[in-house]
């Protein structure tokens, strides 16, 4: 119920703008706010130790992922200088046949040799006779040249990758440390 200040009057409902009796304005009600606050959460702390294990054990795991598959090991680099070395005077005529294009190195520790018989085409070559007349040749080279000495200790594949004048794939000779122990 609303009291009308005026005439004292209480029959006036809670909502009223004006007294039943005298028409005066009634005071408006006052409402009170009433503030709830939500209940303070305690912290869970096995959850939180959990939480915090978790992140470590993960940033570790990551950390291992990265050095054990994405991080060059020191030999690997040694390889990839030793090829852009030889690539700083290449394309390089060997003989009048052969051209070093360019070098590169392959995982499991392979370092190839990119060649390119400069005055043969692949139907004018008889590509067998060719790989079996150098492969013995290029493995004696690797197993005694003295400049092959860093490959043959740390036991590297040498391929050496042949194409013809028109860039067409004719054969591939492999030096493995089988070969030249």
């Amino acid at each position: 119920m609303n009291k009308c200040d005026k005439c004292g009057c209480e029959r006036n409902t809670a909502n009223a703008k004006y007294c039943c009796e005298c028409g005066y304005e009634l005071p408006k009600p006052m409402i009170e706010e009433v503030i709830v606050s939500e209940p303070v959460k305690k912290i869970d702390t096995k959850k939180l130790i959990g939480i915090i294990v978790g992140a470590i054990t993960f940033f570790i795991a990551y950390f291992l992922v990265q050095q054990l598959f994405f991080n060059t090991s020191s030999f690997d680099r040694a390889l990839m200088e030793a090829a852009s070395e030889i690539n700083k005077s290449c394309p390089i005529m060997m003989d009048s046949e052969t051209r070093l294009d360019n070098t590169i190195t392959l995982p499991p520790k392979i370092f190839q040799y990119n060649y390119t018989l400069v005055n043969y085409s692949k139907e004018t070559i008889d590509t067998l006779y060719f790989k079996n007349y150098l492969e013995p040749t290029i493995k004696n080279f690797v197993r005694t040249n003295p400049d092959m000495k860093f490959q043959r200790d740390n036991k590297v594949t040498i391929s050496y990758y042949y194409k013809d004048k028109e860039g067409n794939y004719l054969f591939t000779i492999f030096v493995t440390p089988e070969d030249y122990n």
